[in-house]
């Protein structure tokens, strides 16, 4: 039959007027231009009828689907050629029969298409059309046209308010419309869903190709190929059938082979598809077609009679069955090999009997006087024993309902249905003296008997009609009811494995008690073994607060249950998912090993745990993971009591201080530092082995690497070293000659807050070390009173660290390289903690003392020709930011400041290198508390009698810069600049244009910027200067340093004139060493100021005449040079000429293009269309120093 898409019409009537030939069947008037049925139609309606409304469905629907299948059969039956309906006039029909929906829904159907129709834009867009008239409803008889009395739509609801959110008048109505258009477009996202689910599903149980499923059919012995949905599913089925037979390695190895798949998940088969059984249920039934879930009707639910076992009669004869011979044969095999399951089944119960029966007797000669427990259930006959508390047999051969029962009789079986005739042989019932109490306690069911006299048969088939289940797995644990707590805990084992993959994730923690009560209590070690597997795998991918529930569970199962337990049931299921493929699985393992070691035996938790973590430690991939193991090794190391297991314990330090996770090597410092130091105590090797080893292995990283130091290495030597230092100072004061003095009785002083520095963790707070805040505070007040009053004689462990801890640390002080400001940086904080952990007077007589030794800072030991070497070491800026800024009272700070003016002044008259101040000087200047510190010692500096005293200090102050805040730069450092700039050594002057540039580079303020660039512009213009090689030098040298930092006014009105002015300059210079160094001096120059953006006409005026002057020199001095300078000039010709199209586009960029000469100009000048401001860009290629 012919269909027409009511969606494929044109736009407008006028569309419809240029297609004369898709117009048969209808007419024009020559009045009003509508169209007219045609005569011949049989099909139109008369003339005086209502106009046909046309029948959308509110629901959107494919243009060749059922909405269409109304206009299709009118135009089949009319027989007439397809007639184009235009969409104007379909949505006139709409408004007009007040089809709102459907309007609405068309209305964004064209939308989406693009073809927005006016009359509906306009139609939706007003508001009025949806107000009500009055107050009333409308008659049933009123008739409803546009702008009729319907309820008022929201404007929320209308087109143009779901787009541009206009004639929002709504009022209070307007969430509850909004509301109604969020359910309506969830309702649509819902039917999409599952329509792409369906579809999904569909594809993947399509069949092949009809040809080949006919050779198939035809040839039996031909088997089809395996299509992948159905691959999956046998391979879920298989594995769950190696689950559940304890073939768990099997099951690992399978799951190895099928990665692709989640075999925890039934879902991750197919989307849409029902679970079949089990493969045992699926061998059973194979004789028995299964039915299909798709053909299956939500109905009752009830179960046959005939399904029930043991009904004899019959409600209605039996139908017979259609069957050939052939299926008749395979019926009767199969009902065969059920007889043979049966009577195998018959016998393997008929010997539990003989051996129950056997334990009867034995029972009964054990007892002096049987006792009857009898629990008489009206028409039941039932016979319950405990296996703890009471052993009942009692045999019926008349119920054909009952059911021989394979757990030891520990159940009520409801299932018996007999009558109550014949009593129970006392003789039959033995009873354990123990239960005897619970039996007593329980009085005996009794159920009022019916006066009738019905058969026992009769009342049997009646009762079978009741449409009890109890010939499944579900129905026969329904059926039998627990009378003991071990009969319960025996239910839950069978029942929970079928339960936990039912439970949704997010709750499966609910189930963790129920799992853990009956892994405790359980009696068969394999079930309790299922059990745990089950617990550590109840959750795919644990957070945190589901392992830290699965932890707690753990812990009580271990407190529960004793080592042995532990270990052979819990350490078994974490070794097995060691290296499970998740990572909080794996997460779980290491923080199980840690939670279960106090209740392990000691053997295995120092050797099979400490290698179950150093493996995961060693081989883990996550950095979580290694967290949580060194964690667990930390607690390791506070319980193990093995000395052997020292020199493992120190290579897992070490292991684990290199690890390159910051997460990890924190846990490190937290816990297992100072675990372990807490164990090399009791053992005694904390300062005779661990604190040696690491110095020593700093000690030969310094003699390998005096050329290239590993800085990595050293700094995890050192800050291992750091941490052990509240493990040290606890040991000397348990060790004192007052510990035993210390008594926590009468009212002891509590300890300031900033007497030691913040620990990392509560394991390296040394109040915690010692056991209480009051204990420690007791000990430092007699610590104290020793130090200053009585001395160190006899005191062993602080006399070690003064003669021999102290002065092999400052010997390596003096090794390393006062470049490096990490390695500088390192030792300051690790001395600085000393000092503070060990006190004041700890410092100011056992610290300072060793360092003012060394040092010798006295005017008589100065040595102009060679300088004090040891001045020149890592020993000055580490004595003086490591050990006098421990404590900043009025005489440390004095005496920090005297030190930095002594050495200040000693390398200065000795023309030493100032490289050890400069080190002091970015230390301490890092600390905003210290740099008016700083200041008075650069002022001291400045009014010094020497002038190389004064050089010095001006060269401080361009490192002092950076890091002052600009009211200090304008109050303090200008106006000391200022004074040296007009010093008499010309030497003092040249040494402040560094500091001079500096502030150019890093201050806002204009005038202070004015106030230096006038002093700069000075030393350039000033005729006294003009023949100053040095002072050039210094200035260009400066320029080519902060000019791409520098105010963009700065560099292009002073800084490149300049330049140019000196680039001219040089090339009348006669003598050639000079010419050659400014020359060099200026290539560097240019070279970092082509980064940066340029104005046209600074370039035109300024920079290329500086670029053809430098080319001049180079062309004489520096061939290498000068090849690179005309490349230089050539791009910026080519970038002048194009200047009207980079305008256009952006600021243009200055970057030269070098072909295999200069990478980095090579690349800057593809970025001349780039609007980023040109200081923020030279930041990016600004030149290292």
């Amino acid at each position: 039959m012919a269909s027409v898409n009511p969606f494929n019409l044109s736009d407008s009537e006028e569309e419809a007027e240029r297609r004369p030939n898709e117009t048969i069947g209808t007419q024009r008037s020559p009045r009003d231009g509508a169209p007219r049925p045609s005569p011949g139609n049989p099909f139109s309606p008369p003339a005086d009828a209502e106009p046909p409304t046309l029948m959308l469905s509110s629901n959107r629907t494919s243009p060749s689907g059922e909405g269409s299948g109304s206009i299709a059969a009118t135009s089949a039956m009319a027989g007439t050629a397809e007639t184009r309906i235009s969409v104007d006039g379909i949505a006139a029909q709409l408004i007009r029969d007040q089809y709102i929906l459907t309007a609405l829904e068309f209305h964004a159907e064209l939308l989406e298409a693009g073809r927005e129709l006016p009359r509906l834009r306009d139609y939706f867009s007003n508001p009025g059309n949806f107000e009500r008239q009055s107050g009333t409803p409308p008659a049933k008889d009123q008739v409803l046209g546009p702008g009729g009395p319907i309820h008022r739509a929201g404007s929320i609801s209308t087109l143009d308010s779901l787009d541009f959110a206009r004639y929002s008048d709504d009022g209070n109505r307007e969430s509850d419309e909004r509301v109604a258009v969020l359910e309506f477009e969830l309702r649509k996202a819902k039917e999409t869903i599952q329509a792409l689910r369906a579809n999904l599903t569909q594809a993947a149980e399509s069949e092949g190709p009809s040809q080949e499923r006919k050779n198939f059919k035809s040839s039996p012995e031909i088997q089809e190929p395996i299509r992948p949905l159905e691959k999956r599913a046998l391979n879920f089925l298989v594995n769950e059938y190696l689950l559940k037979n304890e073939c768990k390695l099997s099951s690992i190895t399978f799951s190895d082979e099928n990665d692709d798949q989640d075999f925890e998940l039934w879902d991750d088969v197919g989307l849409n598809t029902p679970k079949p059984p089990d493969l045992l249920m699926l061998y059973r039934n194979c004789g028995t077609p299964l039915p299909s879930p798709r053909d299956m009707v939500d109905v009752s639910v009830g179960v046959e009679f005939t399904d029930l076992p043991g009904n004899c009669t019959a409600q209605d004869p039996p139908k017979k069955l259609d069957l050939s011979h052939q299926q008749q044969k395979e019926v009767i095999q199969e009902l065969e090999y059920q007889i043979s399951l049966l009577n195998n089944e018959k016998q393997s119960l008929a010997e539990q009997i003989r051996k129950l029966q056997s334990e009867i007797q034995t029972l009964k000669r054990t007892v002096s006087s049987p006792l009857p427990a009898i629990l008489d259930m009206g028409s039941q006959k039932t016979s319950s024993s405990d296996s703890s508390s009471s052993i009942t047999t009692t045999t019926s051969s008349t119920n054909p309902l009952s059911v021989s029962s394979t757990d030891n009789n520990q159940y009520l079986d409801i299932r018996g249905v007999s009558e109550p005739e014949t009593k129970p042989d006392p003789s039959t019932t033995v009873t354990h003296p123990q239960s005897l109490n619970t039996l007593k306690s329980r009085p005996p069911v009794q159920f009022a008997q019916p006066n009738r006299k019905l058969s026992p048969a009769f009342q049997q088939a009646l009762l079978s009609f009741c449409r009890m289940c109890s010939d499944s797995r579900l129905g026969a644990e329904v059926s039998r009811i627990a009378d003991s707590e071990e009969s319960v805990l025996l239910m839950l084992g069978r029942c929970l494995p079928h339960i936990v993959p039912n439970v949704l994730l997010a709750k499966r923690e609910e189930l963790i008690p129920l799992i853990l009560c009956t892994a405790c209590l359980h009696p068969e070690p394999k079930e309790r073994d299922q059990l745990l597997h089950i617990l550590f795998n109840l959750i795919k991918r644990p957070d945190d607060e589901q392992r830290q529930m699965i932890l707690t569970g753990c812990v009580a199962f271990a407190r529960h249950v004793g080592p042995t337990r532990v270990e052979a049931e819990l350490l078994p299921q974490c070794w097995e998912q060691i290296n499970h493929k998740y990572p909080e699985r794996r997460l779980l393992v290491a923080e199980s090993c840690g939670a279960l070691a106090p209740y392990l035996p000691k053997e295995i938790r120092s050797s099979l745990v400490l290698s179950m973590l150093q493996q995961m430690l060693a081989e883990d991939k996550a950095d979580m993971v290694r967290e949580a193991v060194i964690k667990s090794l930390g607690i390791i190391m506070g319980y193990i009591d093995d000395s052997d297991k020292y020199s493992q314990g120190f290579e897992l330090m070490l292991l684990s201080l290199g690890d390159p996770s910051e997460r990890v090597v924190g846990a490190v410092h937290q816990v297992f530092i100072p675990a372990f130091a807490a164990w090399t105590t009791e053992l005694g090797t904390l300062q005779s082995s661990l604190i040696p080893s690491l110095l020593a292995r700093i000690e030969k990283l310094l003699m390998q690497g005096e050329h290239a130091l590993d800085e990595h290495k050293l700094h995890m030597f050192l800050s291992g070293l750091q941490s052990l230092i509240p493990p040290l100072f606890a040991v000397v004061l348990q060790n004192a000659p007052f510990t035993s003095k210390a008594k926590l009785n009468g009212e002891i002083p509590t300890i300031e807050v900033t007497r030691f520095p913040r620990p990392a963790s509560p394991l390296q707070d040394v109040a915690t070390i010692i056991g209480s805040r009051e204990m420690l505070s007791a000990l430092l007040l007699l610590y104290d009173y020793q130090l200053e009053n009585e001395g160190t004689t006899g005191w062993d462990s602080l006399l070690w660290v003064v003669n021999q801890l102290l002065p092999q640390l400052i010997e390596i002080v003096g090794r390393i390289n006062v470049t490096s400001s990490t390695c500088v940086h390192e030792f300051s904080r690790f001395f600085w903690r000393l000092c503070r952990t060990f006190g004041k007077i700890f410092t100011n007589t056992k610290v300072k003392p060793q360092f003012q030794e060394i040092l010798r800072l006295s005017e008589e030991n100065v040595d102009t020709s060679t300088g004090n070497d040891i001045l020149t070491k890592a020993t000055v800026p580490i004595y003086a930011t490591g050990v006098l800024t421990c404590y900043n009272q009025d005489e440390d700070r004095k005496l920090l400041v005297g030190f930095l003016e002594d050495v200040m002044t000693t390398l200065s008259l000795s023309h030493a290198p100032l490289d050890s101040l400069k080190a002091a000087f970015v230390e301490l200047g890092a600390n905003p508390v210290y740099h008016e510190l700083l200041l008075t010692v650069l002022w001291y500096g400045v009014v010094h009698t020497s002038a190389l005293v004064r050089c010095t200090a001006a060269r401080m102050f361009e490192l002092l810069v950076k890091g002052v805040n600009e009211t200090l730069v304008a109050q303090r450092v200008v106006p000391a600049l200022i004074t040296l700039s007009s010093d008499p050594e010309i030497s003092v002057r040249i040494s402040t244009i560094p500091a001079f540039g500096t502030i150019m580079e890093t201050v806002t303020q204009k005038e202070l910027l004015e106030r230096v660039k006038m002093q700069l512009a000075s030393f350039l213009e000033d005729p006294q200067y003009q023949d100053q090689h040095s002072l050039h030098m210094e200035i260009i040298r400066t320029f080519g340093r902060v000019g791409p930092n520098a105010e963009p006014r700065f560099r292009d009105e002073f800084v490149l004139p300049h330049l140019h002015k000196l680039a001219l300059a040089n090339n009348g210079q006669a003598v050639e060493s000079k010419r050659i160094d400014i020359a060099t001096q200026l290539f560097e120059a240019y070279s970092a100021l082509s980064c940066c953006f340029i104005s046209e006409e600074v370039m035109v005026n300024h920079f290329l005449p500086g670029l053809r002057c430098l080319r001049a020199d180079m062309e004489q001095l520096s061939p290498e040079h000068e090849v690179i300078l005309s490349s230089m000039i050539k791009e910026c010709e080519i970038k002048v000429e194009n200047r009207g199209m980079a305008d256009a586009q952006g600021s243009m960029s200055i970057a030269s293009s070098l072909v295999g000469e200069d990478a980095k100009t090579k690349f800057l000048s593809k970025m001349g269309q780039l609007t980023t401001s040109g200081a923020m860009l030279a930041n990016v290629f600004q030149r290292k120093k």
